[in-house]
């Protein structure tokens, strides 16, 4: 094949730069959804941690039950139940969270105090009174 079959311009071969012949070139434009809705988060790795750690009252448990039903709403696209289930799972989280934190802290904070009292007695903590222990271990040895 040569240039001589197709018709072209008599300014313009393929090896040539021609712009005079070219259109000027137009936007494309993608649409790659709205980027004003966004999707709303699961949570759900928050929720298995939650889940396996203390589960306190089975705040974890609620907040993983909630982030699944999140994703799946969000598969089928029914982003308004699944920013509600997102909602829920978060705060479950939260208070789970919360909950995690403060049990081991309460624990910390009076075995502290349990040693700061025991420290001021002079190491003569009676806790069953007078000749208590030994009655109290009599009891066991029956």
């Amino acid at each position: 094949m040569d240039n001589h079959t197709y018709n072209y311009q008599s300014d313009c071969t393929p090896l040539t730069n021609c712009k005079s012949a070219r259109k000027p070139a137009g936007s494309t434009v993608v649409n790659m959804g709205s980027s004003g809705n966004k999707l709303p988060s699961d949570y759900l790795v928050w929720s298995l941690c939650n889940t396996l750690y203390v589960n306190f009252c089975c705040l974890g448990f609620m907040a993983l039950i909630y982030s699944i039903k999140a994703r799946d709403q969000k598969t089928q696209g029914n982003l308004q139940l699944a920013q509600e289930c997102s909602d829920k799972a978060k705060w479950y989280n939260i208070l789970a969270a919360g909950w995690n934190l403060l049990v081991p802290l309460l624990v910390v904070v009076l075995l502290v105090l349990l040693l700061v009292h025991l420290g001021t007695s002079q190491g003569s903590f009676d806790f069953f009174g007078e000749d208590g222990f030994q009655s109290f271990m009599k009891l066991f040895s029956r």
